[in-house]
C-alpha cells in the first residue's frame, strides 16, 4: 500500500502559480491516513470556506486549491501582521488504485478532509486456506 498517494515536491519561484490579485500561494500542510478502504488527506486550510475549495482529478494527479477571503476590515490600518493572506495550492499524484468516481471532501474549522476510496478490484483481500 506504499506510494499509492505522492505528494508534489516544492516548486521553485519559476514554477510557483502566478495570482491575478498579486498574492501569496502557500503549500498547506497536509496529513495522509491510509486504510485497506482508501486513503484521507487533511491539509490545513485556515480562511478558506467549502465554496471557495477548488478540487480537480487529471491524469492521476490531484490539485486541491483554496481561496481565501480578504479578513482585514477596510476602515482601520494594519500596525503589525504576523499572518499572510494568502491562497492554498497543493497537489497529489494518485496511483491507478483509487476510485475517481467516489473521491469526496469537505471543510471544517480550516481542516480539508479529502477521502480516497479504492476502487474494488484494488482493496486487499483475503484468500482462504484449505487442507489438501
Amino acid at each position: 500500500m506504499a506510494n499509492e498517494v505522492t505528494p508534489s515536491t516544492d516548486k521553485t519561484p519559476a514554477e510557483t502559480p502566478e495570482t491575478t490579485t498579486g498574492g501569496r500561494i502557500y503549500r498547506p500542510l497536509a496529513d495522509i491516513v491510509e486504510t485497506d478502504e482508501g486513503v484521507t488527506l487533511m491539509l490545513d486550510m485556515p480562511g478558506v470556506a467549502p465554496d471557495d475549495v477548488d478540487i480537480t482529478l487529471e491524469q492521476r494527479v490531484l490539485t486541491i486549491r483554496g481561496k481565501v477571503r480578504a479578513t482585514r476590515p477596510e476602515t482601520l490600518q494594519l500596525t503589525h501582521a504576523e499572518y499572510g493572506e494568502g491562497d492554498f495550492e497543493r497537489a497529489f499524484t494518485l496511483s491507478d488504485d483509487f476510485d475517481p468516481e467516489k473521491i469526496g471532501a469537505s471543510v471544517s474549522l480550516g481542516v480539508l478532509t479529502v477521502t480516497l476510496p479504492r476502487a474494488p478490484e484494488a482493496k486487499p483481500r483475503k484468500i482462504a486456506v484449505t487442507a489438501a
